[in-house]
């Protein structure tokens, strides 16, 4: 009897301390061309954690590592909300293929926590068209002050309501809380540079009653700054004038300096706030600024170095090196890792079998519209052209083997090159190695004959670039591409950063003048 207690004890331990998540639905009218997301709301990689595939019914499954207990974006058909979950849960979500996500059902584990939130949510709703901001924003201090509070107490009366109703768990509590002093901090911060423009003096500055109430509301900056980007946002709007005047003085006769680089020198300079804080301003400031597609070289360099030397926290740090690599790719020049890939006939194939020949990385899915309307086409004339002198290895990252071979042999038929496929498809190897997601595909990576990367990841073949870089490796000189038939990823977003949440509001830039 001991003996079974104790391993009910340890199994019971165990999923306590689980961060995996099972999810498994339904989206009645759903479709297999959509896919479902999960991203961490509150996260510095706003990456996906998890691609899931829809059924021909609408059903879904799957499972992901929850960084940690608390909101989650899902993305589906273009559409977004949020989900409150946690380690160990197992979550069973329906919606119609029209509204959802934008309106679910939740059964399970997160069914207590996610129906106070959806509560809290429709409460908001109907309050906002209660309430004229903008009136308020044009009242004298005092009175502004009198409604902002007023405001808070509804919202907070409301929350304490839904507490007793739903019992959810104190943790998401604490997070709506947070999340209302966030809006009200955002609002505050809104006024207060109204009244200063209007003013006329520089020197304006609020009362003391004012930035009282904005203490309250920030009793403990550091959970704030670690799960509401709207708070890290508001933080950054309130140290954005000095920082202004900092840049200006320490950007003088440079013409390299980055963003990141003056604001993480700035912070330095800032002792009364904690490395939590710091490392979260410091991260938002250059997944914003500094981390996008086509960045020099030289500029990843620096980032990167900031990141090693300045960033304390290791979970922050990584999300950043996952950034760089989402968006720019592998650096130019290392060794193209190996990855474990197979052949519609069952053999292995790894990409050092290219060695000694140029090749063209080419991943892609059968879900994804953008390699069946525009891709293949040019790809194509691409492959004719450069076939004699590079090679082709189409890699293909679909759920199953099956859909592979149907996807490869339908899609590149005729087309001159190595059809593979990553095993778990956006979840393979070669996709982790690559920074690949599904937001990016299709994608292409050129390597050169020495099995080093020659390019960053593109996702238009239509790019001068991509052309410039194949010349180089072969020795041939394309034709020049009229504009009008190159490829358009049209509502293709390959910056990590705009799969922000929209609730609560995504991080502000700090730009030097």
């Amino acid at each position: 009897m001991k003996k079974y207690l104790l391993l009910f004890i340890i199994a019971v331990f165990v999923m306590s301390c689980s961060k995996k998540v099972e999810v498994k639905g339904k989206i009645t009218g759903g479709t297999p061309l959509e896919r479902i997301e999960f991203v961490e709301a509150s996260g510095v990689a706003t990456l996906p954690l998890i691609n899931i595939g829809v059924d021909k019914d609408g059903n879904f499954s799957g499972s992901f590592e929850a960084p940690k207990n608390g909101m989650y974006v899902i993305n589906y058909a273009g559409k977004q909300n949020l989900i409150y979950l946690k380690g160990g849960q197992s979550v069973n979500i329906s919606g119609n293929g029209a509204t959802f996500p934008m309106e679910y059902v939740i059964t399970g584990d997160a069914k207590k926590n996610n129906d106070f939130f959806i509560a809290a949510q429709k409460y908001l709703t109907n309050y906002a068209q209660t309430v004229n901001i903008n009136v308020l924003m044009t009242k004298d201090e005092k009175s502004f002050l009198e409604g902002i509070k007023k405001v808070g107490a509804d919202i907070n009366k409301n929350i304490e309501e839904n507490v007793k109703k739903f019992n959810p768990d104190n943790e998401i509590v604490n997070w709506k809380k947070n999340d209302i002093s966030s809006t009200l901090l955002s609002i505050m911060t809104q006024y207060e540079m109204r009244q200063k423009q209007m003013s006329g003096n520089p020197s304006f500055k609020v009362s003391k009653a004012f930035t009282d109430y904005e203490n309250t509301l920030q009793v403990n900056k550091d959970e704030m700054v670690k799960e509401n980007p709207m708070y890290r946002t508001y933080v950054l709007t309130k140290m954005s004038p000095d920082f202004q005047k900092y840049a200006e003085a320490n950007s003088k006769g440079k013409t390299d300096v980055t963003t990141s680089e003056l604001f993480s020198q700035y912070l330095k300079t800032k002792k009364d706030l904690s490395q939590t804080t710091k490392d979260y301003l410091l991260a938002f400031v250059m997944a914003q600024s500094d981390i996008h597609p086509g960045t020099p070289a030289a500029v990843s360099d620096k980032i990167k170095k900031i990141i090693d030397t300045d960033i304390k926290d290791a979970t922050i740090k990584s999300d950043l090196v996952k950034i760089q690599l989402a968006v720019n790719g592998l650096k130019v020049g290392e060794a193209a890792p190996d990855a474990s890939l197979v052949k519609q006939d069952g053999k292995a194939y790894k990409l050092s079998e290219n060695k000694g020949k140029p090749y063209m990385l080419v991943f892609y899915a059968s879900w994804n519209p953008y390699i069946g309307e525009a891709t293949v086409p040019v790809l194509k004339e691409m492959v004719n052209f450069y076939k004699s002198k590079m090679n082709f290895v189409f890699v293909n990252l679909d759920d199953t083997k099956d859909q592979f071979t149907k996807t490869s042999n339908a899609l590149l038929k005729g087309i001159q090159g190595v059809n593979v496929y990553g095993e778990k498809g956006l979840d393979s190897d070669i996709a982790k190695k690559f920074g690949v997601y599904g937001f990016k595909l299709p994608c292409f990576v050129i390597v050169d004959k020495d099995g080093k990367i020659a390019s960053r990841s593109f996702v238009n073949l239509g790019e001068q670039e991509l052309v410039t870089i194949l010349d180089k490796q072969t020795g041939l000189s394309a034709p020049k591409i009229d504009p009008a038939m190159q490829m358009q990823q049209q509502g293709l977003n390959i910056d990590p950063s705009a799969q922000a949440p929209q609730e609560p509001a995504g991080p502000q830039q700090v730009q030097t003048k």
